[in-house]
């Protein structure tokens, strides 16, 4: 395949919506494609993982059917797909538009390119979202940390909404939390929502993310004080216009919150805290594969889906 050399990374292989169209012709095609990343070793029944399976009959609702426990199955049960009528064509189309945009997809735009309402369409992308849910490996560094808040602008809130911030506070009164950690050797990120912005919590995702001895760099603030017990903890004074000293910085984590801060301006307009984490770590986990091709990076999606069943009932509970 010949190499994408547009803007960005030009080194990497992609994929235009002219080949997807052809590598996916129809629903067989795209369907086939799913079972190859789900069941890399084989169909297996996501029941009771009898790997004894045939085809159901004509008349069955679902394609497989267990010989042990003899339910029938499909691709889609067990993965965030389960119970979901969109078709499977549509599914890889959903996953490409969402992977291919730095800043994302709204649900939008994603209801009118593949033919789905705006409900389903949003639906669909919390669902790929959850294809990064769960990294736990720890970095051995150097590791920056910072936090940052998400939230309106308070020039664009109403009256009475201002007037309550107000009341209460300013600056970050209203906005929600949000830490993070990059690893400099292997430019990963971990990020997630979080309730506060004390040391036991800023200090507590660190050591979660962060293998002890790693160097870990931080700015001033005094929530990070207590790392240099289990690490070798540098900061650069933010307050000074100090940025950079030497090695010490966070301007990785940074660029990061920026893009996350684009997209929530641009493309999105409104992520509501009850739904930021999973943003937050698309945007991560989006960021973790940016040097791989546009296929392997679809397939780190789909494979990342297994194990996830999400319902809407649950998602807006």
């Amino acid at each position: 395949m010949a190499k994408h050399k547009g803007p960005g990374k030009a080194d990497r292989e992609g994929i235009s919506l002219m080949q997807l169209t052809a590598m996916f012709p129809d629903e067989a095609a795209a369907t086939a494609y799913f079972e190859s990343l789900v069941w890399p070793h084989g169909r297996y029944c996501p029941h009771c993982g009898c790997t004894e399976t045939v085809e159901a009959a004509p008349s069955a609702k679902m394609p497989y059917r267990c010989t042990g426990c003899q339910r029938t199955f499909s691709v889609k049960i067990g993965t965030a797909l389960e119970r979901s009528r969109v078709s499977m064509r549509q599914w890889v189309f959903a996953i490409y538009l969402e992977m291919t945009s730095l800043k994302g997809v709204s649900s939008m735009k994603l209801h009118r390119d593949i033919g789905v309402t705006q409900k389903t369409a949003w639906f669909m992308l919390h669902r790929i979202r959850e294809a990064w849910g769960g990294l736990k490996e720890t970095f051995d560094g150097p590791v920056e940390a910072d936090e940052t808040y998400m939230g309106g602008r308070r020039a664009n809130m109403s009256k009475a909404k201002r007037k309550e911030l107000a009341d209460t506070g300013r600056g970050t009164v209203g906005k929600t939390a949000v830490a993070g950690v990059k690893d400099r050797a292997t430019n990963e990120v971990r990020a997630k929502v979080v309730a506060d912005t004390t040391g036991a919590t800023l200090q507590g995702f660190v050591r979660q993310h962060a293998a002890p001895g790693a160097t870990v760099y931080t700015d001033e603030a005094t929530a990070y004080a207590g790392l240099a017990a289990d690490f070798e903890h540098e900061a650069v004074n933010h307050s000074v216009a100090e940025y950079v000293r030497g090695q010490a910085h966070t301007n990785g984590m940074e660029s990061f919150w920026s893009m996350l801060k684009r997209a929530h301006k641009g493309v999105y307009h409104k992520l509501s805290a009850k739904h930021l984490d999973r943003y937050v770590r698309e945007f991560a986990g989006r960021h973790n594969v940016r040097e791989a091709n546009t296929v392997d990076q679809m397939a780190s999606v789909v494979a990342g889906m297994v194990g996830k069943p999400l319902m809407y009932r649950d998602l807006i509970a």
